[in-house]
């Protein structure tokens, strides 16, 4: 987000947050890293230097070799990194291939968001659209055969029509964006694995939030929940293309290296260390820009958060951002702060700092404290 780039202390707290989503050590290791003091560096050098001098000839010669091996490994990683971000790059250049092939968005879904925003949106005319979607029937039919929402306990739901109807027009309000975002995560983070899910928790974190404070100010709530939930849709895409991309590109270059017997290039690539660094990079740099390339590909034409979502990924001044951006702002500036506390990632000057830039005030925190941004709650007659 361009807001919080425009200031040194609130974009280092936000590449913590964007850290910890990624992996908790490497977020501790980041946060970790500024203290490091120049005696200890000093110390440590100096320890090199005796070692050094107390080697004998032969250990020299080990320890060059040693680093001759290690040189070798430091290239096979950057030029490996280096195709890395040349295929993503790639992949980022042709939005259009990117939205239609890559993530696989269905003309359908952002057609029911819209729908849903309309006066005149009715369950005839949003369940042809539903029913379009075979992933999106499974999903409203587990949800109304979960036990808190089943009227009958012998009775399951297995046709889509008669679930949408059950759930209401209301409830498809907040389980519709719910459940389409949640189909664009990521099959899998892995090596990061527990990403998936603080992806997910983010994203409806801050769709709540964006709820509460629209409420709140007499704002149309779906607006507000919809942009705040779809403000996600670029680090979604983003850390799905990087981690496809990479496993991609590592399984052909080891398969080569493999293939042509090339034991020294196999063993460096078999020792290649994760990169959080490098998807750090491309989060905090891409995430917002993608995300809203990928919402004017949707053609929200009657859905007013196009707009609101470049303000997101463009704007350096809250000032010149659309009510809504503004909200939204406030709800993800929350979430951060509040994730970063738990974590005690955070300290007071820094979280001042922090919500004083999304201009989020003391009634804004104290509505958002009391209120249950980590759950939906549905209501059937």
């Amino acid at each position: 987000m361009q807001l919080f780039e425009q200031h040194e202390k609130t974009w280092t707290i936000y590449q913590r947050y964007i850290s910890l989503m990624i992996n908790k050590d490497f977020a501790q290791k980041k946060n970790g890293a500024v203290v490091v003091s120049a005696q200890q560096d000093s110390e440590q050098a100096n320890r090199r230097r005796e070692l050094l001098d107390v080697e004998e000839e032969a250990n020299k010669n080990k320890i060059i070799k040693a680093h001759g091996e290690q040189h070798f490994r430091n290239q096979v990683m950057t030029k490996f990194f280096t195709k890395v971000g040349v295929e993503i790059n790639t992949e980022f250049e042709n939005k259009e291939h990117f939205y239609q092939k890559f993530l696989c968005i269905e003309d359908a879904a952002p057609a029911i968001l819209e729908l849903l925003s309309l006066r005149a949106a009715s369950i005839n005319r949003i369940t042809p659209l539903v029913s379009s979607l075979n992933w999106l029937c499974d999903d409203v039919i587990n949800l109304v055969n979960k036990p808190q929402y089943r009227k009958r306990a012998d009775v399951k739901v297995t046709d889509a029509n008669l679930a949408i109807s059950y759930v209401g027009l209301e409830n498809l309000k907040l389980i519709m964006p719910t459940f389409i975002l949640k189909h664009w995560l990521p099959i899998s983070t892995a090596p990061y694995p527990l990403m998936k899910r603080k992806l997910w928790n983010d994203s409806l974190s801050v769709a709540l939030a964006s709820r509460v404070l629209a409420e709140a100010q007499g704002v149309d709530w779906y607006r507000a929940f919809c942009a705040g939930m779809l403000s996600n849709v670029g680090p979604l895409a983003v850390t799905r293309c990087f981690l496809n991309k990479y496993n991609e590109l590592y399984n052909i270059d080891i398969k080569e290296a493999y293939d042509n017997r090339d034991k020294r290039l196999h063993d460096a690539l078999v020792s290649l260390e994760d990169s959080p660094e490098l998807l750090l990079e491309q989060l905090c740099t891409r995430s917002y820009k993608v995300g809203a390339d990928l919402i004017e590909l949707m053609n929200f034409d009657r859905l007013p958060i196009t707009e609101p979502l470049f303000d997101l990924a463009f704007s350096q001044n809250l000032s010149q951002m659309s009510d809504i951006a503004k909200i939204v702002t406030k709800a993800k500036a929350y979430v951060v702060f509040r994730t970063l506390a738990k974590e005690d990632l955070i300290d007071n000057d820094e979280a001042k700092a922090f919500l004083s830039a999304a201009k989020i005030t003391a009634a804004d925190i104290a509505l958002l404290k009391k209120s249950d941004i980590d759950h939906i709650k549905l209501s059937f007659k």
